[in-house]
């Protein structure tokens, strides 16, 4: 695969349809942040279609803790279908997938952040997942508008009578997540006037965009494989020196563009460690799990973390 003609392509294509991306989603309710969980849960797992009648549907994949708790084995979350949501409210993540790829091949993360305490919703996006039709790259610059789409309806569907999600999404805590394709489509939902729900963004080997990363300023956690053959890991490191305010950028040495993200692989487990970490921080105002990242972050000769403006 020829590495500067994909970027260039993810690039002008998000380039050309990324606007202000604050999608009416109205001011947060203003719900106290509850404590973040000192436990693992078990993990539910739904699918829907946003919009199935509209031009441009949208299934998504859920995961969210349900109860009981229970420790989660090394090989991950048990997860089942269709299950009652744990008590309380929960911060969420929204995951973008990158190109020919689907929700589902990113459970092994996504899984395990519902363990810890946040319900993410993944899109599988119609021109680029790995069964479209008619797949083409260019349609990366339509997905921001799809995650915004999402959380509109996310804000709509939490005060639902009877929806098995209403009442258990703290919508004033959001966070957006995305590896490869994915991480651009992150990058683009942080543009100037983005709703103050958006708290925190993670891109996971990809990188930022013109417009991007503006206020209000949201703390974003950069990863990234130092011998990424798609997107080169000065791509990222980019988009992390453009970032306004708090920002950490956790590299991992000799790594591709994903190997990493897989269970039982070098630096997964500091990944998955740090990443949860900064979304406890970000979405559970936990200053505690602020203060292990660069500990969880640290492997020598595996992993390697810098970061900028993060609180004391």
């Amino acid at each position: 695969m020829r590495v500067q003609p994909l970027v260039a392509a993810l690039v002008s294509a998000l380039l050309a349809g990324c606007g202000p991306a604050t999608a009416a989603t109205g001011e947060p309710v203003p719900y106290a942040a509850r404590p973040a969980p000192q436990r693992a849960y078990a993990v539910g797992v739904r699918q829907f279609v946003l919009d199935p009648g509209g031009p441009r549907p949208l299934p998504i994949t859920v995961w969210y803790p349900m109860e009981p708790a229970v420790p989660v084995p090394p090989d991950g979350p048990v997860v089942r279908p269709a299950v009652p949501v744990a008590a309380g409210r929960f911060p969420v993540v929204v995951y973008s997938h990158g190109l020919r790829s689907l929700p589902e091949l990113h459970a092994p993360l996504t899984s395990r952040w519902a363990a810890a305490g946040f319900v993410v919703a993944a899109p599988t996006f119609p021109r680029t997942n790995l069964r479209a039709r008619e797949f083409t790259r260019a349609d990366v610059r339509n997905q921001p508008a799809d995650g915004w789409r999402l959380i509109r309806h996310l804000v709509r569907l939490d005060t639902r009578p009877g929806d098995p999600l209403a009442g258990h999404l703290d919508v004033a805590r959001i966070a957006a997540a995305g590896h490869s394709a994915g991480g651009f489509t992150t990058a683009g939902m942080f543009t100037s006037g983005h709703s103050a729900r958006l708290r925190s963004g993670i891109v996971l080997a990809g990188g930022g965009l013109a417009g991007s990363f503006a206020g209000p300023v949201a703390p974003l956690l950069f990863v990234h494989g130092t011998a990424d053959p798609v997107v080169p890991e000065s791509v990222g490191r980019a988009a992390y020196a453009r970032s306004l305010g708090p920002a950490a950028f956790l590299s991992l040495a000799g790594q591709g563009h994903g190997e990493y993200l897989a269970p039982g692989r070098p630096g997964f487990a500091q990944v998955l460690a740090t990443t949860i970490d900064f979304l406890r921080w970000t979405l559970y105002d936990d200053r505690s799990a602020l203060h292990r990242l660069r500990a969880d972050a640290a492997l020598p000769g595996v992993t390697a973390f810098t970061a900028r403006a993060l609180p004391g």
